[in-house]
């Protein structure tokens, strides 16, 4: 009966698993510190050689993952090997390019990020050079889609305005050379036409050329040392990479030093400059 003085088999069960449970406790409260110390070793132990090298691989991996993210999407380095935009940029200085503002190219599917704005006006530039895209070039950008450009005695001359250019430099004024280079702007010369005779540009006289839609018109700031649009004519839009914006390193190289000329000749004063 439910009266009797002897446990039920529900109290036995529970009091078989208080038992198991006081069983465990004590056998915890059983071990040493010692061993706790030889536990932690051994575990310590079977996490080496392999397990140290596959946890670096992981952090090599995202670390270069995350590299070709910033230099594809966002900023890439660029440094300077002639003097054509001197001296706004000048040989041996370190660039940091902003490839995000004019949208940064999508690898393998020829599409691009949105912008946050076109390039316009007075911009440097850098982009893949129209006649070997493997080279990139830095030039500033003087005509837009539909600009009128033109050049007199080396002054650049946009929609019939004198264009007041504190950046451009004339290290040989004297000189006007017309290389054949320049028979390309036959096609694109207002007044001539595209089938003229007569018109026979030169470094510092040349035009009025319609800048094409989709395309660019750059010089070099130093005006009589550049390679640029006057000779080899537009960029396209598409060859657009970026907008640099800082020099980050900056030194001058010395014909006498080349081992170490980037250590010792370091130009101090230039480094972490804005790019105007």
């Amino acid at each position: 009966m439910s009266d009797s003085g002897s446990p039920t088999t529900s109290d036995q069960s529970i009091s078989s698993l208080e038992c198991s449970s006081g069983g465990v406790d004590a056998a915890s409260r059983a071990i040493t510190p010692a061993q706790r110390v030889d536990a932690l070793r051994e575990l310590n132990r079977r996490r080496g050689g392999l397990d140290f090298l596959s946890e670096w691989a992981r952090i090599f991996l995202v670390a270069v993952a995350l590299f070709l993210v910033i230099r594809t999407f966002l900023v890439e380095a660029f440094k300077i090997p002639s003097g054509s935009m001197e001296n706004t940029l000048q040989v041996g200085d370190f660039l940091l390019v902003n490839k995000l503002v004019y949208g940064a190219e999508v690898p393998f599917m020829h599409k691009r990020l949105p912008r946050i704005r076109e390039p316009r006006r007075g911009d440097v530039i850098v982009f893949e050079y129209p006649e070997d895209p493997t080279k990139n070039f830095v030039k500033r950008l003087v005509g837009e889609p539909g600009d009128t450009v033109e050049m007199r005695e080396g002054t650049l001359i946009r929609n019939s305005h004198v264009v007041t250019e504190g950046y451009a430099e004339h290290t040989d004024p004297d000189m006007d050379p017309a290389p054949e280079d320049f028979r390309w702007q036959k096609d694109f010369v207002v007044r001539a036409g595209p089938n003229a005779t007569g018109y026979h540009p030169s470094r510092n006289n040349w035009g009025p050329i319609v800048v094409p839609k989709g395309n660019y018109f750059v010089l070099g700031d130093n005006r009589d040392n550049s390679l640029d649009s006057r000779y080899w004519g537009f960029v396209a839009d598409s060859l657009v990479k970026g907008h640099p914006f800082v020099i980050y390193y900056s030194y001058s190289p010395d014909s006498s030093d080349h081992s170490f000329a980037w250590l010792t000749h370091i130009r101090w004063q230039r480094l972490g400059e804005r790019i105007k």
